[in-house]
């Protein structure tokens, strides 16, 4: 989103907050979803990953209170102003989408920061909700930067990001790693960030396609995913358990030259087997196209994003037939690579295209789409964005 555009929004959404509430906010922030470009699965496995910041954003407009009330309101979702105590928070209590903002003030709070004593939130997003673009994520810190703004609480982004990651975990109920918290709030316009999910240390590596001649095409299938299903909490139960019978902290310790006695460690447990081949190579992946992009060889990372497709379809087995049939027949069109993004299960896929063949590859996804009955799936150019920000 321009400077000019989150500026408009802004206003609108400032303005709606007082028709709501009948004061002025005291500030307006913004946070965005994120595409991950590669490394999947890898996060809650301590090991790399390397989203960047999309345009879309939830904007919020916050005012403190002082009398232990939490209001919240969302433009984009029927129903008037939602009222919670804060004493009365507790987890997996909502399993609206309140959860996710109340789980902001719950963890903040129960991480010591009793100096919040409520607020008043107005909400709305540009995030495509289930499509694999942390549009859970984007609401959650959007609320944690604008609280630690107010409440002067002096915390970092990366913690804003690890309480976030709490308030999914905890109070929603959602075992989700930590890449969409961080780059949500750390990622920089024209940057992927290479995230080491271990120690939360970070490189900002420069990812301008345009420059080159390219696009990153995100095709939103319009198939809805929700991570507290059951399917993403078996793969990351497997990974722990693959870890313990390998004898290592997490599967980010299993090295990529010493993957194949691992996995003869393994024996015939196969659905292990599969779960920690693609972390071990999704992780070494990553650090392919970090080195490939900052050699400036930015158009051989197609191909690793083929393989890493391949990996989640056919070891983690997240993929379904409309994903796969945007990779298969982007590449038959002409693209310079293609995968799954996001937790699995419906959600996007990201095409590398030259920015001549955008419109040729796109009618190619669109036809399939329409020749195999689908709902028609929601193309646009990924644009790596700024993370996290008070707009007004």
């Amino acid at each position: 989103m321009s400077v000019a555009g989150a500026e408009a929004v802004a206003a609108t959404v400032a303005e709606r907050f007082e028709e709501l509430y009948g004061t002025e906010p005291e500030g307006v922030w913004a946070a965005p979803g994120r595409v991950n470009l590669i490394g999947e699965h890898t996060d809650y496995n301590d090991g790399f990953v390397m989203p960047f910041a999309l345009p879309h954003t939830t904007v919020a407009a916050v005012a403190r209170r002082t009398d232990g009330v939490l209001r919240l309101h969302s433009a984009d979702i029927e129903g008037g102003v939602v009222e919670l105590r804060l004493d009365d928070l507790a987890p997996e209590s909502d399993r609206g989408w309140t959860a996710y903002p109340a789980g902001v003030v719950w963890a903040l709070r129960d991480a010591g920061h009793t100096v919040i004593t409520g607020a008043d939130v107005h909400l709305t997003s540009t995030v495509p909700t289930g499509a694999g673009l942390s549009s859970s994520a984007a609401l959650e810190v959007v609320v944690a930067l604008a609280l630690n703004d107010l409440y002067e609480l002096g915390l970092k982004g990366w913690q804003l990001a690890r309480l976030c990651q709490r308030a999914e975990n905890v109070y929603v109920g959602a075992p989700t790693g930590i890449m969409d918290q961080t780059a949500s709030a750390c990622c920089e316009a024209g940057h992927a960030l290479f995230l080491d999910t271990r120690d939360l240390s970070q490189k900002q590596i420069p990812f301008d396609l345009a420059a080159e001649g390219m696009r990153l095409l995100v095709v939103d299938t319009q198939v809805k995913h929700a991570h507290s299903d059951g399917e993403y909490g078996k793969r990351r139960a497997g990974c722990e358990k693959g870890a313990a019978l390998l004898d290592v902290d997490a599967l980010r310790d299993v090295p990529y030259a010493e993957l194949d006695t691992a996995l003869e460690r393994l024996g015939d447990e196969e659905e292990l087997r599969r779960l920690v081949r693609h972390v071990v190579t999704e992780n070494e992946r990553v650090e392919r196209v970090v080195s490939l992009l900052e050699s400036g060889d930015t158009r051989a990372i197609g191909p690793v994003l083929v393989e890493g497709h391949a990996s989640l379809r056919d070891d983690f087995r997240i993929s379904c037939p409309e994903l796969d049939l945007v990779v298969d027949t982007a590449l038959a069109a002409g693209a310079l690579g293609a995968r799954m993004t996001g937790g699995g299960f419906g959600g996007s896929a990201i095409v590398l295209v030259d920015a001549a063949d955008t419109d040729t590859i796109t009618k190619a996804v669109e036809e399939a789409f329409a020749t195999a009955g689908f709902t028609a799936p929601r193309v646009f150019t990924g644009v790596p964005s700024a993370g996290a920000r008070r707009v007004s």
